[in-house]
């Protein structure tokens, strides 16, 4: 029994031990939690943490938690709503942002309100505002509270007063050609609207619109039934083409014209459809130049989210391709802004922001619009490309991919429908095709000649033996031979560029050697960008960092193999034949004083390009010459013709060949001189390379007689 006390007397001690020790701990955990309580009301009791804390909750939106840090005196007569209202309205209608206020000072102390003075800077839709202003706050049981007033936005804002934005649209720049004709600029759009009270049989009507404008019944019926929409309303439907009277005036009006106006005339038999004038960005060449000079579009809000502070807003366009891209900046302009307080009449009371409009800039290009028109017409129906430059000063004349789109269209608006037939389609016109790499085919000869004269490997009049019309090195080479079309002597280099032959041009690049083939290329602009406005994709003479086999460097002499080029890279080479060797470097901004920039400087000798000129001339103005086709008694041309033989094995008859033709004048003298490239990608059955040179020589007429 005793023993059983002193057991509950040692643990009845123990308990109490512990209690207090418990006891203890949660004393001074109470204490800690209201130090830190007392320590954060003290914070928060301070007035300019509240003021700081209430500026910083404007640019987060959070208009609930400003008004929980107003006194409830003032709520009485500001409900939440009313004060969620008037304070989102304003600071984001004006776009604020990156709020700062500073020298925070106590102008007066009673007993329970606090006066501060501070000073305040934000940036919004029409710059930085800055002002002084003053702040009352009341302590209260809960720390202090704003005293609201108007006046905590704007010192002078009252409760009548309302804050006005209105802005001023700046002029999108103009794009203009060489001669100052406008290639992109304010034009004029008919817009197709429908008043629906004004329909009769309104399904039938309906069904019929969407016939005739090409888009869906869907299309229009959700424009109808906008909430916006009531019975007299002018609902846009399509914006189409405005037909011109002067162009139903021709004597042979064009059949897309005439189509266009029996269209119109007949919507305007539907009852309820009326047609109006807008104003819209228009490109005058359309499909002849859409690739080159490219588009805008609206604004999306991924283009806001990755373009903040840079006046854009959600009524702006943005160029989305081409020289509408490239020069987006320039061409945009600034629009102006004014934000101002007015008084309950509408009257100015303060203007607390201002930026005015500035139009953006025109450009002026060096293109000439005839060329560009005149190739595209040439060249419209076939996959391919055309670059055209002065091969003195670098200016380029034209850059034309076919087939083509109408970018005008884009800014009409593009259905669905057509979109998706503008991607489906085989022929690709989408595709900018002379921003990319072609297998260049004879018309790489030239620049083979010039390596092999550069790196003297080759002696231009050795006669390298008639071998017929087919060759190999050696039995290493297997079944594999290089061909060629025509048998002729001396076999010389001037001759070999004449009559194009293969087998000349695959003993000369096994002559040069691999490591002086792939240097001397590398100097002359391959593996590496292009110095032009527009990006373009880089020339290239492997699928790999090297030429691998022998057979590879021996098809890559006459540009075959893997050797890909640029149009313009090519372009710029042939430069050099009329520079002393060197090459010039092409650019598309207009300049007043038009001077040959040098890109490469020596790419090849004045002595080796001399020699090469001795071919290339005759390739145009000989009757054996494969360009021959092109050859004027006026002026002289010189250039290389080209077809390039894509196939998966040297059996295979299914591939593809690529048709080219480099031309340019050969007299520095000639008063409009010139140097253009063509290329169509499948010239198989259809004359081959001859194909382009009479297209080009079409071009080359109307150029010269314009």
């Amino acid at each position: 029994m005793v023993s059983m006390k002193k057991r509950r007397k040692k643990q009845s001690t123990k308990k109490s031990y512990t209690c207090r020790i418990l006891g203890l701990i949660m004393a001074i955990t109470v204490i800690a939690i209201l130090g830190g309580v007392l320590l954060k009301r003290s914070i928060m009791e301070s007035p300019e943490d509240t003021l700081v804390e209430y500026m910083n909750h404007i640019e987060k939106k959070e208009y609930e938690v400003m008004y929980t840090m107003i006194d409830s005196d003032e709520k009485v007569y500001l409900t939440k709503e009313e004060y969620i209202q008037r304070n989102s309205k304003i600071y984001e209608g004006i776009e604020v942002s990156d709020i700062k206020i500073s020298h925070i000072a106590v102008k007066e102390k009673k007993a329970d309100t606090v006066t501060l003075s501070y000073e305040t800077s934000c940036n919004t839709i029409a710059g930085t505002i800055q002002f002084d202003n003053m702040a009352e706050l009341k302590k209260t049981k809960q720390g202090y509270k704003l005293v609201w007033q108007d006046s905590l936005i704007f010192p002078d804002l009252e409760s009548d007063d309302k804050i006005s934005v209105t802005t001023s649209k700046a002029e999108r720049g103009e794009i203009l050609d060489r001669d100052g004709k406008m290639l992109a600029g304010k034009g004029v759009a008919t817009s197709v609207g429908i008043i629906p009270g004004k329909l009769e049989d309104r399904n039938v009507s309906i069904e019929k619109i969407a016939e005739l404008l090409e888009i869906d019944v869907e299309t229009i019926n959700n424009k109808l039934t906008a909430k916006w929409v009531k019975e007299d309303s002018f609902v846009p439907i399509e914006t189409i083409p405005k037909v011109e009277e002067i162009d139903l005036m021709k004597i042979q009006p064009e059949e897309k014209t005439l189509e266009e106006q029996d269209c119109q005339n007949k919507l305007l038999e539907i009852p309820g459809v009326m047609l109006s004038d807008v104003e819209v960005r228009t490109y005058e060449l359309g499909e002849a130049a859409a690739h080159l000079i490219g588009y805008v579009q609206s604004v999306t809000a991924e283009d806001l989210e990755n373009h903040p502070g840079e006046g854009y807003s959600a009524e702006s366009v943005i160029g989305r391709s081409g020289v509408e891209k490239l020069y987006e900046k320039q061409l945009k302009g600034k629009d102006g802004c004014d934000i101002k307080i007015l008084d309950s009449d509408g009257e100015v009371k303060e203007v607390l922001a201002s930026i005015f409009k500035e139009d953006g800039m025109d450009i002026r290009l060096t293109i000439d619009s005839d060329l560009q028109k005149s190739l595209y017409e040439q060249f419209k129906e076939d996959p391919g490309c055309s670059v055209a430059m002065n091969p003195y000063t670098g200016e380029v004349l034209a850059l034309v991919s076919t087939p083509s789109y109408d970018n005008n269209e884009f800014i009409r608006g593009l259905s669905s429908e057509k979109w998706t037939s503008l991607n489906e389609d085989e022929k690709k016109p989408l595709y900018n095709r002379f921003r990319q790499v072609w297998c260049p085919g004879s018309t790489f000869k030239p620049v083979v000649a010039g390596i092999g004269l550069k790196t003297e490997s080759i002696d231009p009049k050795e006669d390298f033996g008639n071998e017929g019309l087919a060759w190999q090195k050696d039995s290493s080479w297997g079944s594999y031979q290089v061909t060629t079309l025509h048998e002729y002597e001396p076999v010389i280099m001037k001759n070999a560029i004449i009559y194009s032959d293969n087998i000349y041009f695959a003993k000369a690049a096994l002559k040069i050697g691999s490591e002086n083939f792939m240097n001397t290329l590398n100097e002359i602009g391959f593996n590496q960008d292009m110095p032009f406005e527009i990006a373009m994709q880089e020339s290239t003479y492997s699928n790999t960092d090297k030429i691998e086999t022998e057979i590879q460097l021996a098809d890559s002499g006459y540009g075959q193999g893997q050797i890909l080029v640029n149009p313009l890279h090519l372009a710029s080479i042939y430069t050099s034949f009329l520079n002393e060797g060197n090459m010039i470097k092409p650019y598309l901004k207009y300049k007043e004083e038009a001077s040959g920039e040098t890109w490469i400087e020596n790419a090849f000798s004045k002595e080796n390009v001399e020699e090469i000129m001795q071919g290339v001339e005759g390739v145009v103005n000989d009757p054996e010459g494969t360009g021959y086709a092109a050859h004027r008694d006026d002026i002289l041309l010189a250039g290389k013709t080209g077809t390039a033989e894509l196939k998966a094995t040297k059996e295979d008859t299914s591939g593809k060949e690529i048709g080219w033709f480099s031309v340019f004048t050969a007299d520095k003298s000639v008063d409009k001189p010139i140097l253009l490239i063509s290329m169509v990608e499948n010239v198989k059955g259809i004359g081959g390379s001859g194909y382009v040179v009479k297209k080009d020589a079409t071009v080359l007429d109307e150029y010269f007689e314009g």
